[in-house]
């Protein structure tokens, strides 16, 4: 019997530790479309549940990484870019520099070595960033699409917040995290909610930080405005409804940052994560003038390899006609 409470005990600290120190806090609010008053849900149903992340843990089937990509980082970008223009820069992973109209705004920054809760353990960079953090240009906005640490990247945000003093703007749920690390200067948007000239649009995704906080933050996509167009960052997303209605409401496109990495196995991941097919049906859909492909070739978080988005995505792009899917090389930038 005092085995027993012994082992009850510990499982109830862990809990707390685990609650405490790696998970989410809840979110709280009134019921919506997609909130149930405790857990957010996507358009479409057919996420998975743990048994199916057990079963692809224990069936994986690893494509090819190097173990280091030593490549130098590419060169500092432009302080600012003017009215009416646009420039994107792929610095890796999710992480893009976009110009637009004197304003300079990062999505989902990450450089630290891990996109992990533990310094010591998790998924590892297999290269460095494409720009180095002390060659930003000053940084207005941050734009977080969800909570998973290779989207929300604590470390990172602690730089930015102290170097550059940036707005944070993220899907409601997520202040409460970066409050309670000390980060204030931040926006909550539900989804077609908008701060200024960034709107909070669908994706198809999920969210969690520990066990006990699965969905209870939002997830999401962003739409900025500018003088001349409007850029789209997708985040992660998998394939969805959603794509229609941000082409309907959000036209036109100038450019959109899509995600095209950790598609396999399709059979986990489709719910989550677009395929590079479906990268260029989404730069059909949206009937954007250009596309940059994203969240690939730094963490190795699928099944697919290092090379596989890349080659997959060209193939895909000859089947469609080569329409204007422009791959960046880690750290290059591109007026669009």
């Amino acid at each position: 019997m005092k085995r027993i409470l012994n082992a009850a005990l510990a499982a109830s600290a862990a809990a707390i530790v685990e609650r405490e120190l790696i998970a989410a806090p809840r979110h709280r609010g009134p019921q919506s479309a997609h909130f149930d008053g405790r857990r957010f849900h996507n358009f479409e149903r057919g996420e998975h549940g743990g048994g199916a992340f057990l079963k692809w843990q224990l069936t994986r089937n690893n494509g090819y990484w190097r173990e280091w990509i030593d490549d130098p980082p590419g060169p500092p970008p432009p302080r600012r870019v003017g009215r009416g223009s646009m420039r994107v820069t792929f610095i890796n992973h999710s992480t893009l520099l976009l110009q637009l109209d004197e304003l300079n705004i990062l999505t989902d920054p990450i450089w630290s070595e891990r996109c992990s809760p533990f310094a010591w353990a998790g998924p590892k960079r297999h290269r460095v960033p494409g720009i180095r953090f002390a060659d930003l240009p000053p940084v207005d906005l941050v734009l977080i699409s969800h909570n998973h640490y290779d989207h929300l990247d604590l470390p990172t945000l602690h730089a930015l917040r102290r170097s550059h003093r940036p707005r944070f703007i993220v899907p409601i749920g997520n202040e409460l995290l970066l409050r309670k690390h000390g980060i204030r200067n931040v926006v909550a948007l539900d989804w077609w909610e908008s701060h200024e000239q960034i709107t909070l649009v669908p994706s198809r995704h999920f969210c969690s930080r520990g066990l006990s906080d699965r969905d209870a933050t939002l997830w999401g996509g962003f739409i900025v405005r500018g003088t001349s167009g409007s850029a789209y960052f997708a985040g992660d997303t998998g394939w969805g409804v959603h794509l229609e209605e941000i082409a309907a409401r959000c036209s036109p496109i100038r450019l959109a940052m899509l995600p095209i990495g950790a598609y396999l196995p399709r059979w986990f991941m489709a719910p989550m994560h677009m395929s590079p097919d479906e990268a260029v049906r989404a730069h059909q859909v949206l009937k954007a003038a250009t596309s940059v492909p994203m969240h690939y070739g730094t963490f190795n978080l699928g099944d697919d390899g290092e090379l596989e988005p890349i080659d997959d995505l060209r193939r895909a792009l000859a089947a469609a006609g080569n329409p204007n899917v422009v791959v960046l090389e880690h750290g290059e930038g591109r007026d669009v």
